[in-house]
């Protein structure tokens, strides 16, 4: 079965009649001409019963907020009686049920005081359309003698712009003309000081194309790019939605208008009669081309949401035509406003008729903006760990959330909170137990647990109040620390096991550092002394690993509970003679990675926070595993050889690194909408996939090459796979720039 979409905004005609005579008007001087034959004002009946339906619809499917457009022909023409009979209406109609947001978009030519006062009781914003300076308005909105309406417009401007109404300002409407000056029009609106700037693309269609003065294909991109760069220079003094939707696209994120992106549309049109249509805009189509032979009347609003029409605008990716699925722009303008996609002989299965327009401001917008909206954490590690310690942070606070009702969860993050306002020991020392990667492990581990309905508050507490504890003794601070410990031990993150009683036993204990390590006190005397120099029996610490002088540890992690967060199980606590003979192993692979691959060896150890011994022999190749969540940590066979230890460190950091980023940043969006081939796989695959393959084999070409070893063809793949990857739709600017570096890197090998 399928599901009915929810209208979320409807546009209310309450008046089908204009005080202007516009030459581009869609409602009068389009194909379709219906508005003819309908009432001139909306009804008190088409009202009531409208709002009854609205109502209905937002209850069915627990809609949160609805927006109302009252919209013509002029709605002012309606006068004020009729629209406080609108707004009365739907405020009681929504009343308990949805939250009720009301627009107005009016030429502004009747604007006055009376209205305003009724607009500002209901809080309905207003939005003006205008073209710009006196010459481009006066091109197309006029009145029907061709008098000038931008002085009137102005003076209602003026008002609205006033003390007493400025908060009810929406912004302003431009439909773009090419002939007009695109930086007079843009300063003549800037002037006006909108909250919001929309331009506008005049309806076309591929039976009425767009007036082209020089016949370019592409004047409307170059004229909007003008526009651009003049916005750029101002320093955006305003928003303009048509820009920051293509920067929102551009970086992963959603479209903010109709006119560009895949959103899928949920808006329905009531005429004055009660008539249900499609988006107005269909009227520049063909005759009926919005009609739905539904309304109010006898139809409910998941009827018109079942109708081919509407559904034909839900489909995103699917509904757009196959030229414009394989266009890499694609996710940004949507294949553009469905009504420009017409054409008699195939209806709307077709690019818009402003495709190169559109085409050329995509990439325009793009180059001119891509170096700053490109993830920091592609080019800076610092930056890319910064923001991981964020997303640990932000995720515990979520986990604080659902656990604070918990006795002992808070007691155990009052006392973190304590050692984060310890001053910068505290600070530090806090800093470094959130980066231990199995933090992330267990924060995730215990949200999905809440999210089942199987938390766990208890075994939480205990973690937080052992990582407390661990940032306390880390940083030297006079707080006391109770930890818990079950089956006689507990493990302090970043430090190392203690054994506090007898297998089975459980218990709590007080632990405080000390000039010489750290003690276990209790019943109020020392009981024992544990730490670097302690030589106790009772504790087991984390060992550690230097790749190299400058270079900071890795802890060798064979004691946390959370280290079982790789595609294999790790091995058990690694005795004395294992650890150094491990250590050996690495040492070795290390310099073999320094000698043949000196810039993917650097890369291969920073930002590594911890190496788990895992158990089984190496797979084909010996690479290295990632852990499922926590950032910096790798996962290496224990009993691979020296080659295969290096090729582990090298791609299992790679790994690593790709996992990080797309954890902060948005390198794709869409994934799996489209598959790609890829030179190493039978079946096509997502761009998830292939980013992630081609990520991984530069660094695997390169080390073969230095060490003989390369496969025939290894590079020619790499680079097909790049160039597939050039022209995928999914791909964010960050991930572009990240496909860039690759080919860098695979030029670098090449040589």
């Amino acid at each position: 079965m399928t599901r009915t979409i929810a209208f979320r905004e409807i546009v209310l005609k309450v008046h089908s009649r204009c005080d202007l005579a516009c030459d581009h008007c869609y409602v009068y001087e389009h194909a379709d001409q219906s508005w003819r034959a309908r009432p001139k004002v909306i009804s008190p009946r088409v009202i009531s019963q409208t709002a009854s339906r609205l109502a209905e619809h937002a209850r069915d499917h627990a809609i949160p907020s609805v927006t109302v457009i009252l919209h013509g022909g002029e709605p002012l023409l309606a006068g004020p009686d009729r629209l406080r009979l609108v707004c009365e209406e739907f405020t009681r109609a929504l009343s308990g049920t949805a939250e009720l947001d009301l627009r107005i978009h009016t030429n502004g030519l009747q604007l006055s005081r009376r209205y305003l006062d009724l607009f500002a009781e209901y809080g309905v914003r207003v939005g003006v359309s205008l073209d710009g300076d006196r010459a481009a308005n006066d091109r197309h909105r006029r009145f029907a003698d061709g008098r000038s309406s931008h002085p009137l417009v102005l003076a209602a401007l003026e008002l609205l712009r006033s003390a007493p109404y400025r908060h009810l300002y929406q912004g302003l409407l431009c439909t773009v003309d090419v002939a007009n000056d695109p930086v007079a029009v843009l300063e003549a609106l800037v002037a006006l000081e909108p909250p919001r700037v929309d331009f506008l693309l005049p309806h076309a269609t591929w039976e009425t194309p767009p007036e082209r003065p020089d016949g370019a294909p592409d004047a409307y991109a170059r004229w909007l790019l003008r526009v651009f760069d003049r916005w750029e220079r101002l320093e955006r003094p305003v928003p303009v939605r048509l820009f920051e939707s293509l920067e929102s696209t551009l970086r992963g994120g959603p479209s903010l208008t109709e006119s560009l992106g895949l959103a899928p549309t949920d808006l329905v049109v009531v005429e004055t009669d009660g008539t249900l249509e499609q988006v107005d805009s269909l009227k520049s189509a063909f005759d009926g081309a919005a009609a739905t032979g539904f309304d109010v009347f006898r139809h409910a609003f998941d009827e018109v949401a079942a109708h081919p029409g509407v559904r034909a605008r839900q489909l995103g990716l699917a509904g757009v035509s196959g030229t414009c699925r394989r266009c890499p722009v694609v996710r940004s303008c949507g294949g553009g406003l469905y009504t420009h996609r017409y054409r008699e002989d195939n209806g709307f299965d077709n690019p818009s008729v402003y495709c190169s327009d559109l085409r050329e401001l995509v990439d325009g917008v793009e180059g001119r903006t891509a170096a700053r909206q490109t993830a920091p954490e592609l080019a800076d590690p610092a930056e890319l760990a910064r923001s991981q310690e964020e997303l640990t942070r932000i995720l515990l606070a979520r986990l604080h959330g659902d656990l604070a009702g918990d006795p002992s969860w808070a007691r155990a993050w009052e006392l973190l909170a304590g050692v984060e306002g310890a001053g910068e020991a505290g600070a530090d020392a806090l800093d470094a137990v959130l980066g231990h990667p199995f933090t992330r492990t267990w924060v995730l581990e215990a949200l999905d647990a809440v999210r089942e309905g199987r938390p766990d508050g208890p075994a939480a507490s205990r973690r937080l109040a052992a990582l407390t504890a661990a940032a306390v003794l880390r940083g030297g601070l006079e707080l006391p620390a109770e930890v818990a410990y079950r089956d006689g031990e507990v493990y302090l993150p970043t430090l190392g096991l203690l054994r506090l009683g007898e297998p089975g036993t459980r218990g709590r204990a007080l632990l405080h550092a000390t000039g010489e390590g750290y003690a276990v006190v209790r019943a109020g005397r020392t009981e024992h002394r544990f730490g670097p120099a302690a030589g106790d029996a009772r504790w087991l610490p984390v060992r550690t690993w230097s790749p190299g002088p400058g270079e900071p540890a890795v802890a060798l992690e064979d004691l946390d509970p959370y280290r079982n967060c790789f595609a294999r199980p790790p091995r058990l606590r690694l005795g004395a003679g294992e650890a150094e003979e491990w250590r050996g192993r690495l040492d070795a692979a290390r310099a073999l990675l320094l000698r043949t691959v000196p810039g993917f060896a650097r890369a291969a150890v920073a930002g590594l926070g911890t190496l788990t011994p895992l158990a089984g022999g190496p797979r084909a190749g010996g690479w290295g595993e990632a852990g499922r969540h926590g950032p910096g940590a790798l996962g290496v066979p224990y009993a691979a050889g020296v080659r295969e230890t290096a090729l582990a460190l090298l791609t299992g950091r790679r790994r690593a690194r790709l996992r990080e980023l797309t954890e902060v940043a948005d390198l794709y969006a869409l994934d799996g909408a489209w598959q790609h081939p890829s030179p190493w796989r039978t079946r096509p695959v997502p761009v998830s996939r292939l980013l992630a393959d081609v990520h991984e084999r530069v660094a695997v070409e390169a080390y073969r090459r230095a060490t003989g070893t390369q496969e025939p063809g290894g590079a020619d793949r790499i680079h097909r796979a790049l160039d597939r990857l050039a022209e995928a739709a999914e791909l964010t600017v960050s991930g572009k720039r990240l496909v860039e570096e690759l080919r860098w890197e695979l030029k670098a090998v090449d040589a």
